[in-house]
This record gives C-alpha cells, sequence and structure tokens, in this order.
C-alpha cells in the first residue's frame, strides 16, 4: 500500500519528466537551424569608430545604428580640422537621424543626416576647430538613450 505523499509523488513525477523534455525542446530551438549559414554577428566591426586619414587629408570614421536605438560606437576622437563622418543603419525597421546636438558642444556643428532610412547609409562632412567634447544624437530617440560623444583633442 502506498502512502498518499508517494501517491502524489508517482503521478507528478510523468507530468514532471515531460515538463523538462519540453523545457529542453524549446531552449534547443532557440538555436538556429539555418542549413549550416553563419549566423550574424553581434560583435561590431572592429574598424567602427577609428578614426583613419584619407588620401585627402580629410579624418574619416564610421559609426552604426542599429534598432536598439543605440550608436555603435557611441564615442570616437578626432583631431582639430576636416572630418568625414559616415554614419550607416544597420537598422531593419527603425528610421533614425544624426546630428550635434545644438548648444552642446564648444562650437556649433551644422552639418546633419535629417532622416536616415532603415539599411541606408549617409555621410557629412564639416570642419571642427574647437577641442571637447561634441555630443551628438539621434533626435527621434535621444529620450531612449540614443546618444553619443565626439571628442575633438586639444
Amino acid at each position: 500500500m502506498r502512502t498518499p505523499t508517494t501517491a502524489i509523488w508517482t503521478r507528478r513525477a510523468p507530468a514532471a519528466l515531460a515538463g523538462a523534455v519540453l523545457a529542453a525542446g524549446v531552449l534547443a530551438g532557440c538555436g538556429s537551424d539555418d542549413g549550416g549559414a553563419a549566423a550574424p554577428s553581434s560583435t561590431p566591426d572592429a574598424s567602427l569608430g577609428q578614426v583613419t586619414v584619407a588620401e585627402d587629408g580629410v579624418q574619416e570614421v564610421t559609426i552604426q545604428t542599429p534598432d536598439d536605438y543605440v550608436f555603435v560606437p557611441d564615442t570616437f576622437t578626432v583631431a582639430p580640422g576636416r572630418v568625414r563622418l559616415t554614419v550607416e543603419s544597420t537598422a531593419t525597421q527603425a528610421t533614425h537621424n544624426f546630428r550635434f546636438t545644438p548648444g552642446r558642444g564648444p562650437e556649433e556643428i551644422a552639418e546633419e543626416i535629417p532622416l536616415l532610412a532603415a539599411g541606408a547609409t549617409e555621410t557629412i562632412e564639416f570642419e571642427v576647430a574647437a577641442p571637447g567634447e561634441h555630443p551628438f544624437e539621434c533626435s527621434f530617440h535621444v529620450q531612449l538613450g540614443q546618444v553619443g560623444v565626439m571628442t575633438v583633442r586639444g
């Protein structure tokens, strides 16, 4: 004769086992079965945010803006002089823009990208002279924290 405790365990054991098997199946399903193709990397390109100097002497830097309301990277540093900034939208849905936050840097930088559609790339070119931090933003998503800083070395 079984005790009531044993009877409860015996009746619940198959349900618990089935739940564990189901959970394992769901977790295994989180992987990708894409026929062996490599999954997209969530690691940003190491060259993003690195400033190089083009043959024409202009400093060049590229940043990205994905769907999660950030700039990648959100900081970079340039020397005083001419800058060519490329913003690549890696977003699949969100539309962004890019501008230097008005009234927040040591000098006004008027160049901006008023509209950057998902998947688009735009480039602006401008001159910087004043050392210090020049905040930038996506004015559509500044409340979500889509901001960054360009530092001009002194």
